[in-house]
């Protein structure tokens, strides 16, 4: 019996391509998301252990505040291609007056409010508290607020996922789901097993 499978999870050929949504099955925003999320997450670790050990370790609070602010910076950057990619998977892949729109809408409301937060975050520390040795209250109250509110909205799109199976290409009677040594491929093909490919192929068909 086999035990691990690497061409159909890699393969691109085969796939439909969405533009900037990405292609069927590897959609682009869900993994743009997770660039932002984590960064603002070590920013408000970082910015309250700043705050904590300054007194006792003034060096490494020092190291700790500049070190959120550049996680922070390349967080904010790469949320501008995740909004892009969010906004087009709103347009094209729902529709209006359905809880899948309402829940889109909840989440791009807390994205947006984070992105705001989080300019407002980078603007105080690349300027007024640009020369501190630690992170100042202000920011660090900054820095777990907009954390806080991504974990949040975090949570409404992987129920758009989970729950609702948002962008999910494949449900629980596609034949990756049945016992098989045959591979299928995004494009239909099987590997491994002529007859479990035919099988297979029955199956993605139907």
């Amino acid at each position: 019996m086999r035990h691990f499978t690497f061409g159909p999870p890699l393969s691109m050929a085969g796939r439909k391509n969405k533009g900037l949504r990405g292609l069927a099955g590897k959609p682009l925003h869900p993994p743009l998301t997770d660039v932002p999320v984590t960064a603002y997450l070590f920013t408000a670790v970082f910015d309250v252990l700043s705050l904590l050990l300054y007194r006792s370790h003034e060096q490494l609070a020092t190291e700790l505040y500049r070190a959120g602010t550049w996680v922070l910076l390349g967080g904010a950057a790469v949320s501008v291609l995740a909004a892009l990619t969010g906004a087009i998977d709103w347009w094209r892949s729902s529709e209006p007056g359905t809880q899948a729109r309402r829940t889109i809408n909840a989440h791009a409301l807390v994205m947006i409010t984070v992105t705001v937060l989080v300019l407002v975050d980078l603007g105080w520390r690349l300027t007024a508290a640009a020369h501190e040795e630690s992170a100042p209250v202000g920011v660090t109250v900054l820095s777990v607020v907009a954390a806080v509110l991504v974990t949040i909205g975090a949570s409404l799109g992987g129920s758009l996922v989970y729950d609702y199976g948002f962008n999910v290409e494949t449900a629980g009677d596609h034949p990756v789901w049945h016992r098989s040594e045959a591979d299928v491929y995004p494009d239909g093909h099987t590997a491994h097993g002529a007859a479990d490919g035919r099988s297979a192929e029955s199956h993605a068909r139907s």
